[in-house]
């Protein structure tokens, strides 16, 4: 009886670790401190990562064996934080309070299912910017365009406004399960971690944790981003007819290795970006919730 009534308590433990039902669910203070949490993390790993990141887009937009050019590897970096930010702080702003919510409504061996749909629907809300900023990057990160305002101009005269979402559908094919899945591994293992060491983590322990579910997420979805990436700097020539169109060309033009393309640079920065990202967002929101201001004497006895 010991043992079953000590097996509950764990049980209870590892799936409640980050619920506070004992805390009234305060939207808005959510909402807020996602939205700020997540810009500020989105903007500080994206500028630390950028070349990396331009140095995986020309892999994967290479044919058979062209060369890569490693000049220029911070083209177009103004202009993709002035969508970073934003769309950054979108998905946590929309991340966080919908986890929450879920938290509360799914049984508490179903967390992880809160996470995952969570990560989805704020990547979705997200993707309304992303999109955009993707586009415009990628096609300066290839030397289509020396800056944001041109990239814009030429794409939405030329292509329409549907330029700008070219590749929407694989953005989302790609996006989707990776912010699911990057989130929920992240919660997982911060609430079994927090459930053994019975103490709430510190920033370094949130970095590895961080860069371990961002490793692995991007390794996983790298066939994915190769046909985003492609499917995005096609441009006009409209040289795929669709997502499976597009994979069935790089497997009989490139064979099926070419779908990996870029996945040592992509596991590289989606590691250490996540090491980064889930770092100073856990930070920050611990800094924003050391200045909440503390419930009144005569609101606490309320």
């Amino acid at each position: 009886m010991k043992i079953k009534n000590l097996q509950l308590q764990t049980k209870k433990c590892f799936a409640s670790v980050s619920m506070e039902e004992e805390k009234p669910f305060d939207f808005l203070r959510i909402l807020f401190e996602g939205i700020i949490a997540g810009g500020t993390a989105g903007v500080v790993v994206e500028t630390a990562l950028y070349p990396i990141d331009t140095i995986k887009t020309r892999l994967q937009a290479a044919r058979g064996g062209g060369k890569i050019v490693l000049k220029g590897l911070y083209s177009g970096l103004a202009g993709n934080l002035a969508g970073v930010l934003p769309a950054s702080a979108v998905f946590v702003g929309v991340y966080e309070p919908t986890k929450q919510k879920l938290l509360k409504l799914f049984p508490e061996n179903l967390s992880a299912v809160a996470h995952l749909t969570a990560g989805a629907i704020g990547g979705i809300a997200a993707s309304l910017i992303r999109v955009p900023t993707e586009v415009v990057k990628q096609r300066m990160q290839t030397g289509q365009f020396t800056s944001a305002s041109n990239a814009v101009h030429v794409i939405a005269s030329k292509e329409g406004f549907k330029g700008l979402y070219a590749g929407y559908g694989s953005f989302l094919l790609r996006d989707l399960p990776f912010d699911a899945i990057q989130f929920c591994i992240y919660e997982q293992i911060r609430i079994g971690y927090k459930a053994t060491a019975r103490r709430d983590l510190n920033d370094p322990e949130n970095a590895i944790i961080g860069a371990f579910a961002g490793a692995l997420t991007g390794a996983i979805t790298t066939p994915l981003d190769v046909i985003k990436t492609r499917s995005m700097v096609q441009g006009s020539a409209n040289q795929y007819k669709g997502i499976f169109d597009c994979v069935q060309t790089i497997i009989r033009e490139e064979g099926p290795s070419a779908l990996l393309k870029g996945i040592q640079p992509r596991v590289l920065w989606i590691g250490i970006g996540g090491s980064i990202f889930f770092g100073v967002l856990e930070s920050t929101k611990r800094l924003l919730a050391e200045r909440r201001p503390k419930p009144t004497q005569q609101s606490q006895h309320d």
